[in-house]
């Protein structure tokens, strides 16, 4: 693995790929979703962090929603494994489809 430089924030990569940052933040809330070193968490007080994406994390992220969207069940599969709030479920499937 490379040397980290710079990461990410999910609220910037939400924005790059056109996606809702809740949806990014509740697959990477389990840092196995994504291989080891892709998910970084920055420290921002004794208590409070943000979660931020390396470029690897952010390239893996980006082909694990592409390959979700390949079809209509695959992408209802995918919400319902990584997504446990119903209300963000349906709010992102009334989103416009890709």
């Amino acid at each position: 693995m490379a040397t980290v430089t710079h990461v990410f924030s999910i609220d910037y990569v939400a924005k790059l790929l056109d996606e809702d940052a809740e949806l990014l933040q509740a697959i990477v809330s389990n840092d196995d979703n994504l291989s080891y070193g892709g998910i970084i968490s920055v420290y921002t007080g004794p208590d409070e962090a943000i979660t931020s994406l390396t470029c690897d994390g952010m390239e893996e992220l980006e082909q694990m929603l592409v390959h979700a969207r390949r079809t209509a069940d695959e992408w209802n599969d995918f919400l319902n494994a990584f997504v446990d709030d119903e209300e963000l479920i349906a709010r992102i499937k009334t989103k416009s489809p890709r």
